[in-house]
């Protein structure tokens, strides 16, 4: 068994699309069903969760300045796959490990933000944390 690709996507109210992965490292050799079934289980009942709450790269349409009506600050779950691809979390955490993580964000609660007061946010402190 090789490594763990969690996979997301950001879909704006137009319906636009934007994916992206993170492979995770899976030394607990833990399958694709015990992965799969805590985390659908984890995010809303649409797959729905914030990204920076578990560390996973945000992938708006959206840069600084130019949120639209469409945007908001949801990624949505699309499903794991077994990879032989390197890890490459920018945290060095294994699946496990990311799956306790994502458990304590929505225990915790998903916290929306509305993106267009975040940009404001970014421009007018460009260097403090979100």
């Amino acid at each position: 068994m090789g490594n763990i690709k969690f996979n997301y996507l950001y879909r704006d109210a137009g319906n636009y699309k934007k994916f992206a992965s993170v492979v995770f490292s899976n030394p607990e050799m833990l399958t694709l069903q015990s992965v799969a079934m805590p985390l659908a289980d984890i995010f809303s009942e649409e797959g729905l969760f914030v990204a920076h709450q578990i560390r996973v790269p945000e992938v708006f349409f959206y840069v600084r300045g130019n949120a639209t009506s469409d945007d908001h600050c949801f990624h949505e779950f699309d499903g794991v796959e077994e990879t032989l691809e390197a890890p490459s979390d920018q945290h060095s955490r294994s699946i496990s490990e990311f799956l306790a993580e994502a458990r304590r964000e929505a225990t915790r609660g998903w916290i929306p933000f509305d993106p267009h007061e975040a940009i404001l946010k970014l421009l007018v402190e460009p260097n403090s944390p979100q």
